[in-house]
């Protein structure tokens, strides 16, 4: 595929607010899971929730989208310049010209969860507060993020679970390729609620400790809420140039909760992404792995990311920094891959000490100073919905 620049990139995490506070958590290893504080759903655990969230409010042209994910997303718009980088995206190509292409796995369900407390005891009628067009509606963060913009181009909201955000790259590439649009907004955003946190727990999935992706005593994962964008163009503004190299997706389909035990779809989605990029195994850096911290996912990708570029290649997962952030994993760890290649480490897997044998012997433990000029990202779905993304230094 033609490569697609990345002409601006952000998220908000549990490490902070931004590139800079995230990168300072991915080099420090310092992990942003904290004891399960959610008022809306106290289940037990650790959690990686986003500070002082409930305090934002959106500005009033927006106020009837205000729910916990929104103001997330509109969190994360206005980091990194952002906002203004696709302001002049908007300028050069027209606002019509520029798509939003959004990943979610939850939207705002939890204004929904709390508008079910309150409903009426006599008739169960809901309160006028629970907005379903606005808020709990998948397309509602698409529809958000397209006025918060002033962006008129095409718009699509995915919901493919917890590679929802990583597929927008795909789309995008796509989408500009036919002509559809010059331009792409990325992104995705999840926000904790009662549905996930419960939801998860009845799974028997969730850690009573910080996660520990591929370690030989990990029991489960950690669930954390994030937004994070991309800016994605035919030209490059600015430096250093980053770019979309190459995706790759597939669908195993092989059980609705558990990957193929093989890891075929993974293995699938990887190829995919490497012959996009015209790229060789060799050329990957660094794999930012899906790594959730479950026993059977991480033996599983783990064998997958070997059987396609071998047993040297370092791999590590940020989940034991921000939680498993579902529909926002594809784009957090998107932001990781990229800061990995602009500013050249390698982070380290945090809170992981003694990595399981089954999962071979390329697990990086500590952040490494390398530069890089390729790395493979992963994100990989309930319902085997996978996708792979590469993305290279461009000269």
């Amino acid at each position: 595929m033609q490569p697609l620049f990345v002409n601006a990139y952000t998220a908000v995490t549990a490490a902070g607010a931004g590139r800079a506070p995230t990168r300072e958590s991915l080099l420090a290893k310092r992990t942003g899971l904290a004891p399960n504080d959610f008022a809306h759903a106290p289940s037990g655990g650790f959690v990686g929730r986003v500070a002082g969230l409930e305090s934002i409010a959106l500005p009033a042209h927006l106020a009837e989208f205000e729910c916990r994910n929104h103001r997330l997303a509109w969190l994360a718009l206005q980091q990194d310049g952002f906002h203004e980088a696709v302001a002049a995206a908007r300028a050069r190509h027209g606002a019509a010209r520029v798509a939003t292409i959004v990943g979610t796995s939850t939207s705002g369900i939890l204004e929904t969860e709390l508008g079910y407390r309150a409903r009426d005891p006599a008739t169960g009628a809901l309160p006028a507060s629970v907005r379903y067009a606005t808020v709990h509606n998948f397309a509602a963060l698409g529809e958000f993020v397209r006025r918060a913009t002033a962006l008129r181009g095409p718009m699509l909201t995915i919901s493919t679970a917890c590679s929802s955000s990583a597929k927008v790259f795909a789309t995008a590439a796509r989408w500009i390729s036919a002509g559809l649009c010059d331009a792409a907004l990325v992104g995705g955003v999840d926000s904790l609620c009662a549905t996930t946190l419960y939801g998860f727990g009845s799974l028997q999935l969730v850690s009573s400790t910080p996660c520990r992706p591929f370690d030989v005593a990990r029991d489960g994962l950690s669930l954390g809420e994030g937004a994070g964008f991309a800016l994605l163009e035919r030209a490059p503004a600015g430096s250093p140039r980053l770019a979309l190299a190459g995706y790759g997706e597939s669908v195993d389909a092989y059980h609705m909760s558990a990957p193929h035990p093989e890891g075929r779809g993974a293995a699938l989605a990887m190829t995919a992404a490497l012959a996009a990029s015209g790229l060789a195994a060799r050329d990957i850096g660094c794999v930012h792995a899906h790594g959730t911290a479950t026993r059977n996912n991480d033996a599983v990708e783990a064998r997958a990311i070997t059987g396609i570029v071998g047993e040297r290649t370092p791999v590590t997962s940020i989940k034991g920094h921000v939680g498993h952030t579902l529909g926002a994993a594809g784009i957090v760890g998107a932001v990781a891959a990229l800061l990995s290649l602009e500013d050249g480490f390698i982070p380290g897997t945090a809170n992981t000490t003694a990595v399981d044998p089954s999962c071979g012997t390329s697990i990086i433990l500590e952040t490494a100073e390398r530069r890089l000029n390729a790395v493979l990202v992963n994100a990989l779905g309930f319902g085997g919905n996978n996708a792979s993304l590469v993305f290279a230094r461009t000269p």
